[in-house]
């Protein structure tokens, strides 16, 4: 990801947290020391022996390989850095020359996923693993060290430190993933397809923008026609079928509190193509796991003046356009 990509990232990701309340929750705690002083660091790799090393903020977005040092200058009772790769990766985390007091209440924690306001992404539903599996608790492993690897492209650490010149070192690593499944999308337009290969479980595509949405390929294992019916499927038809796709948008990031937009649980090749003006914007696949499912589809940043303040495909505008 370039780092104007990046900055427009955070600075999206700041503006839908305060309305979410990220400024006053990080698992229930308050988040501050400097927002914006990341956004000036420079982090291009020289060469392919280059080990990119920087500072840690108490709030921070991290979206490169290497290592990063948080060193407290006064106590931050409430500091989370967000992690990204690209939607074909998953993240490992390691921690390194931790000199934390954990009897004395500091702690960090890792987790597999992103965390706002209490919603968790993937949500509950969507993730294979149960949500205590999916927190690594340093204070509370017997290994000197602590180690974590996500199970999607988005990752995060949260940590506590009451004593100046405490810390820590991360060390972030990004690795292949031959079958991306609950994608944070690092930008507001571009295209992707998801796959699920025999496997029971649900997958999501998340832009945390409002964007149009068009689905250009969409094959389930059990097919109903060959053609795109301009008429919504019933929800309770879809879910009952154990395969389809959904269209979802809300203003949080658990995709089991958003909004249905639309289910298609028919295959076909043509095109659809919505426009969801919220905050996040996902496609969902469900699986069942008896067949081989994919769905393809493009995205792009819906313009101000193309955000749906009407019905549109009869549909109902459910978020709320500024």
């Amino acid at each position: 990801m370039t780092a104007a990509l990046r900055t427009q990232l955070f600075l999206f990701l700041i503006s839908v947290s305060s309305r979410m309340g990220l400024s006053r929750y990080i698992e229930d705690n308050e988040a501050s020391d400097g927002l914006y002083s990341l956004l000036n660091l420079d982090q291009k790799r020289e060469s392919e022996d280059f080990i990119f090393r920087r500072p840690l903020r108490c709030l921070d977005m991290l979206a490169t390989n290497g290592y990063f040092t948080f060193v407290a200058t006064q106590p931050q009772l409430a500091c989370a850095a967000f992690i990204i790769a690209e939607p074909s990766e998953v993240i490992s985390l390691e921690l390194s020359d931790v000199s934390i007091d954990c009897s004395a209440g500091d702690f960090i924690k890792m987790f597999d996923g992103w965390v706002l306001k209490g919603e968790k992404f993937p949500s509950r539903q969507d993730h294979q693993l149960p949500l205590h599996q999916r927190y690594t608790d340093y204070c509370s492993s017997t290994a000197p060290g602590a180690t974590s690897h996500s199970s999607q492209n988005v990752a995060m650490i949260f940590f506590r430190i009451h004593s100046p010149d405490s810390g820590f070192t991360l060390a972030v690593k990004k690795l292949h993933n031959p079958f991306p499944c609950n994608i944070m999308s690092q930008s507001p337009e571009g295209s992707f397809t998801m796959v699920i290969p025999h496997q029971r479980r649900n997958c999501s595509f998340s832009v945390i923008y409002p964007v149009e949405i068009r689905l250009t390929e969409l094959s389930l294992g059990q097919a109903k026609s060959n053609e795109l019916s301009p008429q919504r499927q019933l929800w309770s038809g879809c879910s009952g079928s154990g395969d389809y796709v959904e269209l979802l948008g809300g203003n949080g990031v658990d995709t089991s509190k958003m909004f249905p937009v639309a289910d298609l649980c028919f295959s076909f090749g043509g095109l659809a193509q919505m426009k969801i003006g919220c905050d996040n914007s996902v496609v969902r696949l469900v699986s069942s796991g008896n067949f081989i499912n994919r769905v393809s589809f493009q995205y792009r940043l819906l313009e101000q003046r193309e955000l749906p303040k009407t019905r549109e495909n009869s549909l109902d505008n459910f978020c709320a356009v500024e």
